[in-house]
């Protein structure tokens, strides 16, 4: 960040919205758990394919990545009073992660 863009910052008082956001990273990695949890579930009622077991696995893992993201976001945000930028890097792998895991269980669906 600029040293004018911090000056500018400085009497910003950012009220709630750091709290929100946080709230909203631990309703995304609960509803990521939900996923993962309904993929294992529906794998192991259609009968274990190997196509089924893959895509479970696979939704899992994804699952953790998003898990490992969220909790990174929510560590950096209790640790800075005021508004911290989210890397564009760890916002692609956060969408990436989301897509890959729709993907995941469309496929278990059909």
């Amino acid at each position: 960040m600029s040293p004018a863009a911090v000056r500018r910052d400085a009497g910003r008082d950012p009220g709630l919205q750091p709290e929100r956001t946080r709230l909203a990273w631990r309703r995304t990695t609960l509803s990521g758990t939900v996923v993962a949890l309904l993929a294992v579930k529906t794998t192991l009622h259609g009968g274990a394919s190997a196509a089924g077991i893959l895509a479970c696995a696979l939704c899992c893992v994804l699952w953790l990545g998003v898990l490992g993201i969220a909790h990174r976001r929510i560590r950096v945000l209790a640790a800075t009073p005021g508004p911290v930028a989210f890397a564009p890097r760890h916002a692609a792998a956060a969408v990436l992660c989301t897509v890959a895991m729709a993907v995941c269980g469309a496929a278990l669906v059909l």
